[in-house]
């Protein structure tokens, strides 16, 4: 219970715009980067000095977004550019990494920050899937493992895990996750009939165990994946939710900026290295103290005696995204 109440109010920040080192030379990608925490991610990143890549699916909500930063950072900046790209629609994911990779040889960190939460029941993505699965988790997977070549060959220049990936979970994937996390082959064939809710938190336990695959998959070239619950935030997340829902959770949610700061934590803090790859960092940037232990479980390989409700999600998330690979 400690825990739980510490995610709504958490202690001070310890990496904030005001200690950032500089970040000239690095690249970044940060998915959802026009609104909320994206936004003030991409104005902390760009403050320090990196290149940061802004993407989304609105051309004309990125040059409003880089249009804002500017006018509000002068000392020393880094760059900005757009890159398009919808996650729900997993279509657009391999030519926004061919726009990346001819523009760019190097990416530092993978922000997965963008996401949906709790549309009307029974939304689908382009591709006719669980709208939240295939923004939350589809698109994402996909984008990392087409990114992967290009983090590779930052690592093989860069300090032992400083090349990230930062998935985006939540705290209810503490609060109210079924036991081991609730992924099964059931939940998984069910999703559009099935409330957005329990599919939100389906979807945020799938970012955790994402996180974790490619930590597995990518610890030998010292990468680093995580992931993160930013916090509880007064965000355009949301915007699906009844009208007075918004003023009732008003003083559990604070600035976005304070997200920004877990997910800088997630990405660039030095307490992180090879070791914390599958960690929970909870706000405002902390390794989680005690993760759930049945999700945890829920998470080893068969020969390590678990379920291995990794391989099934992973294996889920290939099957319906391989032909876009």
């Amino acid at each position: 219970m400690g825990v739980t109440y510490s995610q709504f109010f958490p202690p001070k920040p310890s990496l904030t715009a005001a200690n950032l080192p500089s970040q000239k030379g690095k690249v970044f990608i940060v998915t959802g980067g026009a609104s909320g925490v994206g936004f003030e991610l991409c104005k902390i990143l760009y403050q320090a000095g990196g290149k940061v890549y802004l993407a989304g699916r609105s051309p004309h909500g990125a040059r409003l977004a880089a249009t804002r930063i500017k006018s509000t950072v002068c000392d020393d900046p880094g760059e900005l550019a757009f890159l398009f790209l919808d996650l729900q629609d997993v279509g657009t994911i391999r030519p926004a990494v061919e726009a990346f990779t001819a523009a760019e040889s190097r990416l530092d960190v993978l922000f997965n920050n963008a996401g949906v939460f709790q549309p009307p029941q029974g939304s689908v993505s382009a591709q006719g899937h669980e709208l939240q699965m295939a923004t939350n988790c589809l698109g994402p997977h996909l984008l990392a493992q087409l990114l992967t070549p290009t983090l590779i060959n930052t690592a093989q220049s860069s300090p032992s895990a400083a090349v990230r990936i930062v998935w985006t979970s939540s705290l209810l994937v503490d609060m109210s996750a079924p036991r081991g996390g609730g992924i099964t082959s059931n939940t998984l064939s069910t999703l559009v009939v099935t409330d957005p809710s329990t599919n939100y938190t389906t979807s945020k336990t799938g970012n955790w165990y994402l996180a974790k695959a490619f930590s597995d998959r990518l610890r030998k070239h010292v990468i680093v994946s995580v992931t993160q619950n930013p916090g509880n935030l007064a965000t355009q997340s949301l915007r699906h939710l009844h009208w007075i829902m918004p003023y009732l959770t008003a003083p559990l949610n604070h600035d976005p900026v304070f997200g920004a700061y877990t997910e800088l934590y997630a990405g660039l803090s030095r307490d992180l290295n090879i070791d914390d790859g599958g960690s929970y960092i909870i706000p405002w940037g902390r390794k989680h103290p005690c993760p759930r232990a049945d999700i945890v479980d829920a998470m080893k390989r068969e020969d390590d005696g678990g379920p291995d409700a990794v391989k099934l999600f992973v294996d889920w998330c290939d099957k319906l995204t391989k032909r876009f690979h």
